[in-house]
């Protein structure tokens, strides 16, 4: 009687530390996350931090709206397609998160229901807890309409009677935008920063992917072609001072120091900052620790 007394307590002690270990991992779900662009490298924009997510064992997913195939000045259209396609999934293997391109034409994005339709299915098939996009101000009308487009589904993705072959979000995800340098119709208002010091070659790495962009187009585009090293070790250190070590982590000392603290926030040398759309869920310094899990 007394083994079986046993027994039967060792098994209730089993069950509660078991449903206990089931409630503190529900407690630490992880978080998914969406980050969507216009163009195949735009998502890039916060790598660092979509790695830091990645590394806490988030569900990170990097989209861009278009296929990129306007952005080159001698590859045709088909060729350059599947050029930045495979560069945007290489990019996305450098930190482990699945990187994808939709087949809009570049250049032609516009805020239509059919493409709110397919940024909603995004966001609902990512089970999105947040959603990082860019302001609808900017000289690019692909980025424009891309955060059109976004704002424009923040709602609709609740809504189960529309796309309703693709479950509703229960909870509206948090949606931030990407830091911009535009001050019409308003300024950019970092509302969280977060520093990449310690991934800043990740990121990097990233836009190494990226050669018909950076090796190619932009710099085509810039009138500095002829700048571009040939070795590819020459053009990472090269990108790495024309692109990546541009010092920003000076407009948002402030709030870096707010963040992490004197001592730590006035080293900062490179950041990414979010803006807090008002639209979904709203961040909070309740809520910044769940969703910025790193600080």
């Amino acid at each position: 009687m007394k083994i079986k007394f046993f027994i039967i307590q060792a098994c209730i002690l089993i069950a509660a530390f078991s449903n206990l270990m089931g409630q503190a991992d529900k407690s630490k779900a992880k978080l998914h996350i969406i980050i969507i662009g216009a163009h195949p490298d735009d998502p890039d924009k916060v790598g660092g931090t979509a790695y830091k997510w990645a590394q806490m064992g988030c569900d990170v997913e990097m989209v861009s709206l278009t296929n990129g195939d306007a952005g080159h000045q001698s590859l045709d259209p088909v060729t350059l397609a599947k050029v930045r396609r495979e560069e945007a999934r290489r990019a996305g293997e450098v930190i482990g998160v699945k990187y994808i391109t939709l087949d809009n034409h570049d250049g032609t994005l516009m805020p239509t229901y059919e493409n709110r339709l397919q940024v909603i299915k995004l966001i609902r098939e990512q089970k999105a807890d947040i959603v990082i996009f860019p302001r609808p101000y900017d000289y690019h009308p692909d980025h424009r309409y891309t955060g059109t487009l976004v704002l424009d589904a923040a709602y609709m993705v609740t809504v189960p009677k529309i796309l309703p072959e693709v479950p509703f979000l229960e909870k509206n995800p948090m949606f931030l935008y990407m830091s911009d340098g535009f001050i019409h119709p308003e300024p950019f208002k970092a509302d969280v920063v977060v520093s990449i010091d310690d991934v800043i070659e990740k990121k990097l790495d990233m836009y190494h992917e990226h050669k018909s962009q950076m090796y190619e187009w932009l710099p085509f585009n810039a009138g500095i072609l002829d700048q571009v090293p040939k070795t590819d070790a020459e053009r990472r250190a090269w990108l790495a001072k024309s692109r990546v070590e541009r010092p920003n982590a000076n407009e948002y000392r402030s709030k870096l120091i707010e963040l992490y603290g004197k001592e730590k926030g006035s080293k900062v040398k490179y950041c990414e900052a979010f803006q807090d759309s008002g639209y979904g869920t709203p961040l909070t310094k309740e809520n910044l620790k769940k969703y910025f899990p790193f600080y």
